[in-house]
């Protein structure tokens, strides 16, 4: 259906509003922090300073809206017209992927890699971690793999050593950059890539000619930098891989078969939704082998997703005549700069919106988006994942943005030449 100029003008409104409540979450957590716990004020504002439930918010603010202006049934029309699989995929397999048996499967894999006697422990852990870690977010999506890395990285490095903070930072930095760009083997992986595969036909073989070779690289580069800058601190760690309690392979061979399944069904939601309900049957039986479900955080990305898809599905009227108006390269600087102030899923979003739109500029415009994808906490739909997980060992502050934008203008830049250049 077509919305009518006022609509187009309040999604927009909305839009920018939520762009704005995405880098102003901070002020609302400080909000809640004051207010008596429990109470509705120090829950409500805790809720806004939540960064995934910012699009969802306004996605509401605006319907209502929608409906004022135009009437119940228009409103509920445009809702029944909107494409939803990326939302509903996304939160499934980050279910699923974020399970203590793939977490095992996976942390075993890099741990026989710490163990080859070819190297030192410490440079195979470093390089394994920051560099070949972050592409299996391409396989079991990113905010598993986020989950999965960052976990090592708190209990492994910062918990079992006193390291500065410049490092702490460089690797905080180094881990959101080849995350974002590590989802970019496969076309289901990464929000970003997700939001434009199938509008676009980017399947594995494109992903595979275009991105896959050039994120290795870039992940690898950056972490050989980082190596070569902090070689004498990295080489005095202590580490231990060592997991006291894993789930049983057979559990773990399961809970993969279904990650493939759910991978193999992502463009059918009734098949993959379906093969969802049968995996939290099996890990109701198989619960002593099992941790607490990511539901949570998991429905939060897909709050996220659903709302940029609500919001941003009526700003072609603008962006189409700034964006089809400037060169790939400037889209390409571009998309990493504003990729730093909001998340880089709603910035390829937007872009399959602009027909049409040339080969080239695609491409900058989805690199570019991940590449910037590690610059603040909101850049990356998993960052904040990885910022709770590690915000302890910050000190009493908690990470900073100033620290982390540091930590992550190295890969960053890394990654921008390789990718545009190569």
């Amino acid at each position: 259906m077509e919305a009518t100029s006022h609509v187009q003008y309040l999604a927009t409104f909305f839009f920018m509003v939520a762009i704005l409540h995405t880098f102003s979450v901070s002020f609302f957590n400080r909000i809640a922090a004051y207010a008596p716990s429990g109470s509705v004020r120090q829950r409500l504002f805790h809720l806004l300073g939540e960064v995934e439930i910012v699009f969802g918010f306004w996605s509401i603010c605006f319907i209502l809206g929608y409906i004022f202006l135009e009437g119940k049934e228009s409103a509920i029309e445009y809702l029944n017209t909107r494409a939803y699989k990326e939302p509903l995929f996304v939160f499934v397999i980050m279910v699923v992927c974020s399970s203590k048996p793939i977490k095992d499967f996976t942390a075993a894999l890099i741990g026989r890699f710490v163990k080859l006697p070819i190297l030192n422990p410490q440079i195979i852990f470093f390089f394994t971690v920051f560099s070949v870690a972050p592409l299996m977010g391409s396989f079991i999506t990113e905010p598993a793999a986020m989950t999965m890395v960052a976990t090592l990285v708190l209990n492994v490095l910062f918990q079992k050593n006193k390291i500065s903070e410049d490092l702490k930072y460089a690797c905080l930095g180094l881990l959101f950059v080849n995350i974002s760009i590590g989802g970019t083997l496969t076309p289901y992986a990464a929000p970003p890539v997700l939001m434009v595969a199938d509008k676009w036909g980017w399947d594995l073989s494109y992903m595979l000619g275009h991105f896959a070779w050039k994120a290795m690289l870039s992940c690898f580069v950056s972490t050989l930098i980082y190596f070569i800058i902090y070689k004498r601190q990295i080489l005095a760690l202590c580490i231990s891989t060592n997991n006291l309690k894993t789930s049983p392979i057979w559990v773990q061979i399961i809970s993969l078969l279904f990650v493939a399944l759910i991978i193999v069904t992502h463009t059918t939601p009734l098949f993959f939704i379906g093969l969802f309900i049968f995996y939290l049957g099996f890990v109701k039986v198989t619960k002593k082998f099992q941790e607490e479900l990511k539901i949570k955080e998991s429905l939060l990305v897909g709050i996220f997703l659903t709302g940029l898809v609500v919001l941003a599905s009526l700003q072609n009227w603008w962006l189409k005549p700034i964006v089809g108006g400037i060169s790939a390269k400037w889209l390409y600087l571009s998309s990493i700069a504003l990729t730093a102030i909001t998340d880089n899923a709603a910035i390829t979003y937007l872009g399959t919106l602009v027909n049409p739109l040339s080969e080239e500029s695609k491409f900058a415009l989805v690199s570019g988006a991940v590449i910037g994808g590690g610059l603040t906490v909101i850049a990356n739909a998993p960052n904040p994942a990885g910022y709770g997980i590690l915000n302890s060992e910050f000190g009493e502050k908690g990470i900073q943005a100033r620290g982390l934008f540091i930590g992550a203008i190295i890969p960053t830049l890394t990654a921008a030449v390789i990718f545009w250049f190569l």
